[in-house]
């Protein structure tokens, strides 16, 4: 089996280059993961976006039970992954079952941060992507798929996200087998496409 973990900056293309290789090599031998399942619950804390819980910051995410399901796929065994819930803020009571595939992705912006993971991962991709881009992409996933209002991400993303980006985000790109800038995507999505194909 292999984990890929695919980080970078919010809407720097991880989604994207993450389908792309699970879509070439289908269902039955990979699957995708998500850190953002991981979020802690805080809706009890939560008062308004970009106020008091700040999703960006690695202290949002439940990074122990990520590795330790993570290190039961590597070793064979099914995991339950959490779902949670973007416009209550809060973590499910259900589940998702997940069995262990060839490929393991799992894709987030903070996973280079957390060491118990980056002692799991086979490879480590980082997709780079110019702050204005990724704004504009947030924006658009925000309002269209969360709910969310354009004042309440534009607030978020100037108080939190850009911030967090800068202090965690942008430097775990150092743990990274590759930087994937946005000039060069399509050859680097095609190229690692052909490289796990030979690990297979």
């Amino acid at each position: 089996m292999i984990l890929i973990g695919i980080a970078g900056g919010s809407g720097s293309g991880k989604t994207t280059l993450a389908n792309r290789i699970h879509n070439h090599f289908g269902e039955s031998n990979s699957q995708i993961i998500s850190q953002d399942n991981y979020y802690k619950d805080q809706s009890d804390k939560f008062d308004y976006d970009g106020g008091s819980v700040n999703f960006d910051h690695p202290d949002a995410i439940d990074f122990d039970l990520l590795a330790e399901q993570m290190r039961n796929l590597i070793n064979g065994n099914t995991i339950h992954c959490p779902i949670y819930d973007f416009a209550t803020h809060k973590r499910l009571n259900r589940t998702i079952e997940i069995n262990p595939k060839k490929i393991i992705i799992l894709d987030g912006i903070l996973i280079f941060t957390h060491q118990k993971l980056l002692n799991l991962f086979h490879h480590k991709i980082f997709t780079d992507c110019e702050e204005n881009i990724r704004y504009e992409r947030r924006l658009k996933r925000d309002v269209k798929e969360r709910g969310r209002t354009e004042e309440g991400v534009r607030k978020q993303f100037h108080e939190q996200v850009k911030p967090m980006h800068d202090e965690f985000v942008q430097p775990s790109s150092n743990h990274a087998d590759e930087i994937i800038t946005q000039h060069s995507f399509d050859k680097s999505c095609d190229n690692w496409i052909e490289r796990i194909q030979n690990l297979i």
